[in-house]
């Protein structure tokens, strides 16, 4: 089946397609759908935040959409940045300021969230992930995008595993792999692999 992720985010976009493509779902881009809207994201959680994409993108093209919203939350700042991820610093710098913000800390505790939401003529939703683990010291990696390079997972940074290796564990992996099992029984199996 076709799906219309709500997202000017080509990293977000790259992602979901390699997460749903395997179980059968077809990512089409907003843009692809001919819906070109750039909502505010002024809600206070991730889950206001996903489900403002989805509805505004649901409204131009009145077929199956989701969006998600997601972040890093750091346990020695309070949980912060959070929603406010993406805004949190410059694009490019974001891990710069994260490591000068956690300079000194010694609890180093931090998770990726993410909730997607979907929309489509049976209704709406949410679906959630977690991924958890810590702020390292230093940048490292190559792949990957936005904090990446300073999240530890285990020993290695999400910048150092593959996208295979990444998309098993990530925040957006769990929450994308729920969002299929909505879509089969909303649709069934059958149509969930066309």
């Amino acid at each position: 089946m076709k799906v219309v992720m709500a997202t000017n985010n080509v990293n977000k976009l790259r992602e979901a397609r390699e997460i749903l493509a395997p179980l059968g779902i077809e990512v089409i881009s907003q843009r692809e759908a001919g819906a070109e809207t750039d909502p505010e994201e002024n809600g206070s959680t991730f889950a206001e935040n996903a489900m403002i994409k989805a509805k505004a993108v649901y409204d131009i093209v009145h077929c199956p959409v989701f969006a998600d919203d997601s972040g890093i939350c750091v346990t020695a700042l309070d949980g912060r940045p959070g929603v406010h991820s993406a805004r949190y610093a410059p694009k490019g710098e974001e891990c710069a300021k994260l490591l000068a913000e956690m300079e000194g800390k010694t609890d180093r505790r931090a998770y990726f969230a993410c909730v997607v939401a979907y929309m489509d003529e049976q209704g709406s939703g949410t679906v959630s992930g977690e991924c958890h683990g810590s702020i390292g010291t230093e940048a490292r990696g190559t792949n990957g995008f936005g904090y990446d390079p300073v999240f530890l997972y285990g020993e290695k940074t999400l910048a150092e595993l593959t996208e295979d290796e990444k998309n098993a564990i990530s925040h957006r992996g769990k929450a994308l792999r729920q969002l299929c099992e909505v879509f089969r029984k909303r649709y069934g199996e059958d149509h969930a692999e066309q």
